[in-house]
């Protein structure tokens, strides 16, 4: 598949290893020689055991938990792969943690979006390969160059082959005004109507549903959300559609699965029939598997990107 210059290179740190080693079949090539371990102390520690000068060197980490280790691994290697000499380093982040905090909501707030794109760009990534960023505005905060996946592609291929297009008893819903763009074009997709899930969150991981636009009477209807982290806004917005609406069947899919706290036990507990995530974040480790959570594989997706950039081709129509 690498078909011309300096050769490409693929490395990964402790985050998502699976993932990387798939991409790394899709393109036909060894996941790099690397080792991230950490001192007595905590301290990261890194060691390449191959020559990476003039090298394309892509670095496949999600900054999802333990999100502050995560993301120190990703910028010593960084810095390591700089100090190599290597061609041209892109930081590959199918994750971006620290997302959620990409505006001042109150006084003395910090952006610790833009904090994490200054460490990134400061430790020598020359590119940034991400998918579904919280906020899409967070590309502004790099001053260098930042693509920026779109999961939905994925569901909605998946969808169009389960349900088929223009299915009259499908809604696609979204869980919060914020999302309303992109269920839109979600929908549009499909073909599908849209509704929408109007709620208040009172703080962080909390929300109270208030409000429900659209009609999802006796309909199957689909929650698109970008994360679930507690699981609490989609349960709440699943009990909303089923308790206010008059929904049937209730699917969510989402592009990141954080599942941290009790989100496993409320999904298991929920009126859900399925949560379809994508693998940008490996399943929570020591935690019972839940049945209603299935995994589709960005690894396709990512490593076309990654050939394109290597090849120095557009992008554009993986946006599409």
């Amino acid at each position: 598949m690498i078909s011309h210059g300096k050769e490409v290179k693929v490395f990964t740190g402790n985050a998502n290893p699976k993932l990387a080693q798939d991409i790394c079949d899709c393109l036909n090539i060894s996941l790099g020689n690397i080792h991230c371990s950490h001192f007595a102390d905590g301290e990261c520690s890194i060691s390449v055991y191959e020559p990476v000068r003039g090298a394309d060197v892509f670095l496949v980490q999600s900054t999802c938990g333990p999100v502050n280790d995560n993301l120190m691994e990703l910028l010593v290697m960084i810095d390591a792969m700089r100090r190599a000499s290597a061609g041209r380093i892109t930081a590959v982040m199918p994750y971006f943690g620290y997302a959620r905090q990409d505006r001042k909501a109150k006084s003395r707030d910090p952006i610790s979006a833009k904090l994490v794109a200054n460490l990134l760009t400061e430790a020598g990534a020359d590119r940034v390969l991400t998918m579904d960023l919280h906020a899409s505005q967070i590309q502004g905060f790099f001053d260098i160059p930042v693509d920026n996946l779109v999961g939905g592609n994925i569901f909605s291929a998946h969808y169009l082959k389960r349900f088929g297009a223009n299915n009259e008893n499908l809604v696609v819903v979204s869980p919060d005004v914020g999302s309303v763009s992109r269920a839109r074009t979600f929908a549009m997709k499909l073909g599908t109507g849209l509704a929408i899930v109007d709620k208040r969150r009172e703080q962080a991981n909390q929300s109270e549903v208030m409000n429900l636009i659209g009609h999802v009477e006796g309909k199957d209807v689909i929650i698109l959300d970008d994360m679930v982290d507690t699981a609490g806004s989609l349960v709440g917005a699943a009990k909303a559609l089923r308790e206010i609406g008059g929904a049937n069947r209730i699917y969510a899919c989402a592009s990141h699965g954080v599942l941290s706290g009790p989100a496993l036990e409320r999904i298991e507990e929920s009126c859900l029939e399925e949560l379809l995530l994508l693998d940008t974040i490996p399943y929570p480790k020591d935690k019972p598997r839940v049945d209603k959570i299935r995994y589709l594989s960005v690894a396709p997706l990512f490593a076309t990107s990654i050939h394109r950039i290597y090849e120095d081709e557009s992008l554009s129509s993986l946006f599409d």
